[in-house]
């Protein structure tokens, strides 16, 4: 009988094959993007200094209060335009994309566009 490796592990090796590719610098930070159930979480990372420089995510409270619902397309495209305005104010406008071993589409893409849109460079 074949036995199915689980959804998370599968992702978790992407992500670690994704990862070996690139890695974010100060010029150039890295947009990492995680997803649960029932929420979603954006943070810009410079992986030289092993600092988070922007995070935001469908928790925090201002965030929280402008959805309806945490875990929908709507509410990723809300929270990448957050992440891209807090990361214009800290000055930064280019980053590296990590969607995270998620598969782009749905929610990670919606993520990224409203990224783009709101002034981000990647």
């Amino acid at each position: 009988m074949v036995s199915k490796e689980s959804r998370t592990i599968v992702r978790e090796k992407k992500h670690k094959r994704i990862r070996n590719r690139f890695s974010g610098t100060a010029e150039r930070p890295r947009l990492a993007v995680f997803r649960s159930n029932n929420h979603m979480y954006a943070q810009i990372i410079d992986d030289d200094a092993q600092n988070t420089l922007v995070s935001a995510s469908t928790l925090q409270k201002e965030v929280k209060a402008e959805l309806e619902k945490t875990n929908n397309v709507e509410a990723a495209a809300y929270l990448g335009k957050v992440i891209a305005e807090r990361a214009l104010e800290k000055g930064i406008k280019e980053v590296v994309f990590d969607r995270g071993g998620f598969i782009y589409q749905g929610k990670v893409k919606a993520l990224a566009d409203a990224a783009r849109e709101a002034g981000l460079d990647f």
